[in-house]
């Protein structure tokens, strides 16, 4: 048996393996029919025409698309509040507590965050902070600098807006500004 021979049979004999492990989790590999279709032909050149397998170069990674925040039309700090606060459960929609909060929550904060005109996170301060809890306060400030750029306060120029974080016991969270209310 040649080389190359050895190699196709150890080629064929991994992948009826990695096969036999998705249907085993019940898992459909990317590009396979669904099941009652029918597999189409593939358009390749026998193996034995290009010689030893070799493993794909690695792809690179995809530039992240740079998007110009939406303008909010906010003439308050009060009024941006809620432009944030949307922004925010949009940037974290999974982890957003759903419906009324337990009477009894974790963490409790009050902070202030500062926006420059292009909606960029300039300054974070805690006006109350859950001090009881210091992996709540970072969590609660990567959070925000994570979600920049914010909506772009094109009415103020810059704003610095406050709002009361809301932390449960699992780690989820609300805003004061969109609470769903407490039990």
């Amino acid at each position: 048996m040649s080389f190359l021979s050895r190699t196709h049979c150890l080629l064929a004999a991994t992948g009826a393996a990695a096969a036999a492990l998705l249907v085993a989790c019940n898992v459909t590999p990317q590009g396979a029919p669904a099941p009652g279709e029918k597999a189409p032909v593939p358009n390749t050149v026998p193996p034995s025409a290009v010689g030893p397998a070799t493993a794909p170069a690695p792809a690179a990674a995809a530039p992240r698309p740079t998007t110009r925040p939406a303008n909010s039309a906010a003439t308050s700090a009060k009024a941006y509040r809620r432009d944030a606060a949307t922004h925010l459960y949009a940037s974290n929609a999974e982890r957003i507590y759903k419906g009324m909060l337990q009477p009894n929550l974790y963490a409790i904060g009050v902070l202030d965050v500062d926006i420059d005109r292009q909606g960029n996170v300039t300054a974070i301060n805690w006006r109350r902070a859950p001090s009881h809890a210091p992996e709540v306060m970072a969590e609660i400030v990567r959070t925000v600098r994570a979600a920049a750029p914010y909506p772009i306060p094109s009415r103020l120029g810059k704003v610095t807006y406050s709002d009361i974080w809301l932390w449960d016991k699992g780690g989820k969270f609300q805003l004061d500004t969109l609470t769903e209310g407490q039990l």
